[in-house]
């Protein structure tokens, strides 16, 4: 018995040694790490009109380059629209100065009408439009510099997508046991493309929601907002207040207090929706993960990879989540990782997005 406890303890204490060290390899190998995992998320999201392509009968010399295409146009719009909110910000930043000096000596005013003495100016430096948008800055420039990568980008996801139906076939050469494990393999398969799928979708129409809304109240850059809002959407909770800090803070300095407020409602209108209504509709509970967990994943990935390592903190999470309810012998990990009054999984939550099955290649 004692040398059971024993062995034990040393088998907990390896594989916490084993990643930590996976830990410091990944943070120490970030600029090769980040690139790939991108490429992994671009795939898997082009994979669904890839093989949806496939499924109407068009070749795959022909489907392949067409989503390979769709890829380009959309990474080469993402960069011009950063490169050009960027230099717009940076021009009209004495105007949202002025606006700010104005807004504090008004307030200052006011306060001494009632004794009350107060110095904004540490207040103000904090809270400058600056500073206030250090995050989003930081995080777009993030993305923006993995983005001027886009040659490796592309090249790795045409690899990717150009393998990913000759899959089932290598593996099913290659496991001892395939009548037992590609049912599971098949299903975590289903369930993370169904999850990436969906929350990209969401997440688009979050993006475009916001920017309609924002071009509404005539808050300056909205399709910058709009493009924050759709990437830290697959942050859970935490994502979306942090793509509402800075617009409400620019329509403070840019229009007024009314506007800002207007600006802070219609950002927990919309992911009351997005988040409460249409998800829960399309994901089901049974995929979702605990608040805690999203804390947690947020700050590890982040201090692993940086701003784009955050973005993907949840999917990267959901992915380990997804296969270890794959496997009977760690699902009860997944459960731990669920949500804090998890549903039991309907057989709607676990099929398709739709009754096409990607294409295998003939062996």
């Amino acid at each position: 018995m004692a040398d059971d406890k024993k062995t034990s303890t040393a088998n907990s204490l390896l594989i916490v040694a084993a990643l930590i060290v996976i830990a410091a390899g990944l943070k120490s190998a970030q600029a090769l790490i980040v690139p790939f995992l991108l490429s992994v998320f671009i795939a898997t999201i082009a994979a669904t009109p890839l093989f949806w392509l496939r499924a109407r009968g068009l070749n795959n010399n022909v489907a392949l380059p067409t989503v390979i295409v769709g890829i380009m146009t959309v990474l080469a719009v993402l960069a011009a629209l950063l490169a050009s909110s960027t230099s717009a910000f940076a021009a009209k930043l004495p105007f949202y100065q002025e606006r700010l000096a104005l807004l504090q000596a008004q307030l200052v005013a006011f306060l001494q009408q009632f004794d009350i003495p107060l110095d904004l100016t540490s207040v103000v430096t904090n809270l400058s439009p600056g500073s206030a948008l250090t995050f989003a800055s930081s995080t777009l420039a993030g993305i923006g510099a993995v983005l001027s990568d886009s040659l490796l980008i592309t090249l790795t996801v045409v690899f990717i997508l150009a393998e990913a139906t000759s899959f089932p076939s290598k593996l099913r050469q290659i496991l001892s046991d395939p009548q037992r494990d590609l049912p599971l393999f098949a299903q975590f398969t289903t369930n993370m493309n169904r999850y990436i799928a969906i929350k990209t979708s969401v997440s688009i129409g979050t993006g475009i929601v916001v920017t309609i809304v924002l071009w509404a109240l005539q808050v300056d850059f909205p399709l910058l907002w709009g493009l924050l809002a759709m990437l830290l959407n697959f942050i859970p909770t935490i994502g979306s207040i942090i793509a509402a800090v800075p617009p409400v803070l620019l329509a403070i300095v840019q229009i007024g207090p009314a506007v800002a407020g207007a600006v802070a409602a219609s950002f927990f209108l919309i992911n009351m929706v997005m988040g409460n209504i249409v998800e829960p509709r399309f994901l089901g509970r049974s995929l979702g993960l605990s608040t805690l967990v999203v804390f947690l994943s947020l700050v590890l990935w982040g201090w692993l990879l940086g701003p784009v390592g955050m973005l993907l903190s949840v999917p990267l999470t959901m992915t380990a989540k997804i296969a270890m309810e794959a496997n009977p012998d760690t699902a009860w990990i997944a459960y731990l990782l669920g949500p804090a009054d998890p549903e039991p999984a309907a057989a709607s939550d676990l099929a398709p997005v739709n009754d096409e099955q990607p294409p295998e290649a003939s062996s």
